[in-house]
């Protein structure tokens, strides 16, 4: 298993924000992502930073560690810009770049633009068409595209990413359409547990069968792709279930064993912040960082 964190984009960089990025890498980590928004629910009226720019930032104050979005979403972003700068990321970090890419919701990203909220069912329709002309404009030399939501006309990404024959994406996903898409484009599959379950008052263990669940459909996804599911890495954002794993390096050890049982390969844990719901003890999220995956291997 692997332990990575994302530190979500809240402190200016000359102000501690280049600090935390490089002390992630101190401490081991796996990957550092961010999330890719342009506000996040009680972080509306606070600071918050650009992904894409901070990520650049931190690939330049880093040398190591992976890096990405957890997630970037189709809510504000068109595939013909969001390739050229995923190429130019890949490029300024030397190919350490994951792409966590889903299909959004209905938070302030939705409206940001002056649009409605969209469906359901155009989320995943626009979601599906938006991963798969991605896949083509980061692979291929020229890309012309004329669909129901997006178009590209005759658009090149020369040289292409560092990462052949692309960057890889981390697919966000729990119904039908996304698993597929995961299973089509994925080198990677995220969860964040079933929020029905955590929103419902459920607990762990009824949130370690729901993602037990998860993982078997996304299994039946991969085979009718004629793709082994065991090909895609599993990874588990933490923070969204009944579990509280940052309580201790202990309480981490059983988070960590459980949910390595059910197939997750990587989980992500949110970097501390004071006075939010991700508030935590930093001194037991550094040793989280530097113990808790001996402490599983020793079991």
């Amino acid at each position: 298993m692997r332990l990575s964190t994302v530190i979500l984009p809240v402190r200016r960089w000359s102000e501690g924000g280049r600090e935390v990025w490089q002390r992630a890498e101190e401490l081991g980590f796996h990957a550092a992502y961010t999330y890719d928004h342009l506000s996040w629910r009680t972080f509306r009226d606070q600071a918050w930073f650009g992904a894409l720019p901070t990520l650049t930032a931190a690939a330049a104050a880093t040398s190591r560690i992976r890096l990405g979005t957890l997630v970037t979403s189709p809510n504000f972003r068109h595939p013909v810009t969001l390739a050229k700068e995923l190429i130019s990321l890949d490029d300024i970090s030397d190919g350490r770049i994951t792409l966590g890419i889903g299909a959004g919701g209905n938070g302030f990203d939705a409206t940001a633009l002056g649009q409605e909220p969209w469906s359901p069912r155009e989320r995943a329709d626009r979601f599906g068409e938006f991963v798969a002309l991605l896949d083509r404009l980061l692979t291929q030399g020229a890309v012309s595209h004329e669909g129901v939501h997006y178009s590209a006309h005759e658009v090149r990404n020369i040289p292409g990413c560092v990462q052949r024959p692309r960057l890889p994406f981390a697919v966000a996903a729990t119904g039908p359409r996304g698993l597929k898409l995961a299973a089509q484009y994925g080198q990677a599959w995220v969860t964040t547990g079933d929020p029905k379950v955590s929103n419902g008052g459920g607990t762990p263990a009824e949130s370690r069968e729901a993602v037990r669940g998860q993982i078997e459909r996304l299994s039946k996804a991969c085979a009718d792709q004629g793709r082994d599911g065991g090909e895609l890495q599993k990874i588990m954002l933490t923070g969204f279930t009944p579990d509280r794993p940052l309580d201790s390096v202990d309480a981490f050890v059983d988070f960590a064993g459980h949910h390595a049982e059910l197939g997750i390969d990587e989980l992500v844990i949110h970097w501390p912040i004071a006075d939010s719901v991700f508030e935590a003890d930093v001194a037991v999220f550094e040793r989280i960082a530097t113990e808790g995956l001996a402490q599983l291997a020793a079991r």
